[in-house]
């Protein structure tokens, strides 16, 4: 061998080669990188900071997307139609949280929304980030959650004064369908175990129709595991052994609580994203919703964390089928935690909103 062929082979042992991160089989089709409008809801409190912060980072990364911008807020009666008809043509929407008035008349916009456009799954991913110190490792779960039904029906009246009944609905086909759509997740994402959680100890009618429809759904995929768990016992399970569970599907209450959780367990609530999704539609925005409108002196001090909905934006560009460009900011989000340098509050730092944007920023490659 040659010296100079001896030298390149020591060279290339003590200077490896920069680790490729795109993927080699991947073909666009003709139209792929054509800008795709996006409907956007900056909402109440923190809201138009955090969503601020992804229209700033989009505009940096040269992102195919645009936005189609509408103030909607939480005492609105409803949703403008205007709203909901941008929603509709565009496919997806970003939104910040909308604060939802606790008692009276106001119905939740949220609710609403998730009703109008059938956006029947909630997914939430709460999942250790390197960098990030919590009292557990290994915590991976994502939180499939029915979005439409339960309690969550609005079903609730007076009977007489001082006597108020809530009514719980569950029914075969919204059940059904997303225990499908848990376990086609679980599939395609090389999950190992869907697990169901329920209180059928007690509801044995309405909680029971929803373990029938997992069971049978999980006949038709025998590589996953499938298992169940009552909601008490779940949350006890949660934060003592989180590693032990993997993908969770639930009615719609116990999902509100089990995703909130679980997202307080792995990081907290500022780091973890989330959406909702039905046929025809998508919703992308923090996971969590423990703290999505945030406190008044936060919005006054600026200093709330847009990390969760950066990487909701992330899901929202893989959804559009954009997978670089989510790769890209994926990365830079974790890369900004892992060195961290720039944390807000609530992570343990002391950073305004625009530091964490411009160090995403700045990691973007």
């Amino acid at each position: 061998m040659s010296a100079s062929r001896t030298s390149l082979s020591l060279l290339r042992t003590l200077v490896p080669y920069k680790t490729q991160t795109r993927a080699v089989t991947y073909m666009p089709r003709p139209g792929d990188g054509s800008p795709r409008p996006v409907t956007l809801i900056p909402g109440d409190g923190i809201g138009p900071l955090v969503t601020n912060a992804v229209e700033q980072v989009m505009e940096a990364m040269h992102a195919p997307v645009y936005f189609e911008k509408y103030q909607v807020h939480g005492d609105m009666k409803q949703i403008p139609q205007e709203v909901i008809d941008s929603i509709r043509k565009n496919k997806v929407c970003l939104k910040g949280g909308l604060r939802t008035p606790k008692g009276g008349g106001v119905s939740s916009l949220n609710l609403h929304l998730r009703r109008e456009l059938d956006l029947y799954a909630s997914l939430v991913d709460c999942c250790n980030l390197p960098g990030l110190p919590t009292r557990h490792e290994n915590v991976d779960i994502v939180v499939i959650r029915e979005n439409t039904e339960g309690e969550y029906s609005g079903l609730e009246h007076e009977v007489v004064p001082g006597v108020v009944e809530s009514l719980k609905v569950i029914t075969k086909f919204c059940s059904e369908r997303i225990a499908k759509y848990a376990f086609e997740y679980a599939y395609l994402n090389n999950r190992k175990k869907v697990t169901a959680v329920h209180k059928a100890n007690i509801m044995k009618l309405a909680d029971g129709l929803f373990l029938e429809s997992c069971r049978e759904v999980a006949a038709r995929y025998p590589t996953i595991k499938y298992d169940e768990i009552i909601v008490d016992n779940c949350c006890m399970q949660l934060v003592s052994k989180p590693e032990q569970f993997d993908v969770m599907i639930t009615p719609n209450l116990y999902g509100n609580l089990v995703a909130n959780t679980a997202a307080g367990i792995a990081g907290g609530t500022g780091v973890m994203p989330g959406g909702n999704v039905g046929a025809e539609h998508a919703v992308f925005e923090q996971g969590a919703s423990a703290g999505n409108v945030g406190k008044k002196k936060m919005v006054e001090q600026k200093t709330a964390n847009p990390l969760a909905l950066l990487l909701s934006s992330a899901m929202m560009l893989r959804h559009l089928q954009f997978p670089a460009f989510a790769n890209r900011l994926e990365e830079a989000v974790k890369n900004v935690i892992l060195e961290g340098k720039y944390r807000t509050k609530d992570l343990g730092g002391d950073s305004t909103t625009q530091e964490v944007v411009d160090a995403v920023i700045a990691k973007i490659e």
